[in-house]
């Protein structure tokens, strides 16, 4: 698969430009580092463990386990699940609620306009929109309706719910593989466009007619380069 041909754009106009010009009808988007600056999964995690949100040997195993994501000895998509199964037993409501607290204050700002523009152009033009994330859904959700895509088409990490309760029941993790695993199980069929900004993105990226890079990690810029995918830098992480 191959996107438009340049990877430099002066403006952001050019590269919605760009995108809109392929006329897509189906767009999905990764979500931290791609419509947002911040790790919001992590971000939220340290938030919650500083609001006393879980019991004190709850809240000391998680530290510790984070310690070991970090330290390599616990896998991507094993520490995504378990940062979401740990909330069983809690309401979703207030899950929910604190989501939106949280956006509002610790992301919101760090949104990229340009990508939020992006998208309300694309959803004007009739485009699918859609979000897949390894964050937590009650965040993916929170953030991915200001960009005008319903909680409905979020494919986020998350667990089954009884009786309005989180339970420990995973239902997805998508991170690496799995979010193009996910696309293909949920919307069953190629994206037109596709937005990523790491290498747990390659094989959405791989799987869009029009793939698009933005804001890439090393990894990603590399691998982006040598397939000759667009990158796009937002005008916010050029300043």
């Amino acid at each position: 698969m191959t996107a438009a041909s340049s990877s430099a754009f002066a403006t952001a106009e050019e590269f919605i430009a760009t995108v809109l010009r392929l006329r897509p009808r189906l767009a999905v988007f990764d979500c931290d580092g791609t419509l947002w600056s911040p790790d919001s999964g992590e971000a939220f995690f340290y938030w919650e463990l500083e609001r006393g949100l879980f019991p004190p040997d709850l809240d000391q195993w998680a530290r510790r386990r984070y310690q070991e994501y970090r330290a390599g000895r616990v896998s991507e998509e094993q520490m995504c699940g378990e940062m979401v199964t740990l909330h069983r037993g809690l309401a979703c409501e207030l899950l929910e609620r604190a989501a939106r607290q949280f956006f509002s204050e610790q992301v919101a700002p760090a949104i990229f306009p340009d990508m939020l523009t992006l998208t309300h152009r694309l959803s004007a033009r009739g485009c699918e929109l859609w979000a897949v994330s390894s964050t937590n859904d009650w965040v993916v959700r929170a953030g991915a309706e200001r960009f005008g895509i319903p909680g409905e088409r979020v494919l986020a990490t998350c667990v089954q719910v009884l009786d309005g309760v989180a339970t420990d029941r995973l239902v997805r993790v998508p991170s690496g593989p799995g979010k193009a695993a996910a696309v293909r199980e949920v919307i069953g069929r190629a994206p037109d466009v596709a937005f990523g900004n790491s290498i747990y993105d390659l094989e959405l990226l791989e799987a869009a007619r029009h793939p698009f890079v933005i804001n890439p990690n090393s990894e990603l810029e590399e691998a982006a380069l040598q397939r000759g995918w667009t990158i796009y830098w937002p005008e916010s992480t050029r300043r």
